[in-house]
């Protein structure tokens, strides 16, 4: 639970952050919008593809991938035949949690081991500052409340703190570790392309489009550097 603590500490910071940015856009919703879909590509090119094929075997993460694309095809079509809110929060949260998983099990086989140190910790903790920019990012886009924000960090760190439980009596395999991390990543591709980036082509200008897009793209490179 401690860690869970953590977790939600770093990802309100990423939130904060996040809400600074939406108050210098708040006239702006395809501004975020493009600001998220760029950051999120961002830390999927940066960090979280590359580091996942090199600890994981790599036909789990391409399964993987194509898992999490028809996923959101599938859950793409049920949110829009119901006619509610635009699906990729939901997905986005989904993602997230995904990803999650094999990182939290993987500490809660560390706990009590000398090989969890706290630069470790510290690291996985600093790692998850991106995310609760992105998620918190996307959910000011959609016009959520800033105090369900802190709904959404509380469910990601007792969902984190839940598998760190797990994982201290269960070990999952690593193949179906890089299957989950190729789910997150596919799902978080193509929410971040189809529902943030796709939608906001006709809306904006051409410059702006790329301006935006751009801005989250180096925003994503400014925290890979500083939590590398």
């Amino acid at each position: 639970m401690i860690l869970g603590g953590f977790l939600f500490f770093s990802v309100s910071i990423g939130g904060a952050i996040a809400w600074i940015f939406s108050k210098l856009f708040q006239h702006t919703t395809q501004g975020l919008s493009l600001l998220c879909g760029g950051f999120l590509v961002g830390i999927l090119v940066l960090d979280i593809i590359p580091s996942s094929f090199q600890i994981y075997q790599s036909f789990g993460i391409i399964l993987g991938i194509f898992i999490g694309y028809f996923i959101f095809q599938l859950l793409d079509t049920l949110f829009h035949a119901s006619h509610t809110q635009n699906p990729s929060v939901s997905l986005l949260t989904l993602a997230m949690i995904i990803h999650t998983i094999p990182i939290s099990l993987t500490v809660g086989n560390l706990l009590g081991n000398a090989a969890l140190s706290i630069s470790l910790t510290a690291s996985i903790i600093l790692h998850h500052v991106p995310e609760g920019f992105a998620l918190s990012t996307a959910l000011i886009s959609q016009g959520e409340k800033l105090w369900r924000l802190f709904i959404y960090f509380f469910i990601f760190s007792i969902f984190f703190s839940i598998f760190i439980w797990f994982g201290q009596y269960w070990s999952l395999p690593e193949k179906a570790q890089g299957v989950l991390m190729g789910i997150s990543i596919g799902l978080i591709a193509t929410a971040s392309i189809s529902e943030f980036i796709l939608h906001q082509l006709q809306k904006v200008s051409f410059k702006s489009f790329f301006i935006y897009l751009f801005l989250g793209y180096f925003l994503s490179y400014i925290f890979h550097i500083l939590v590398e």
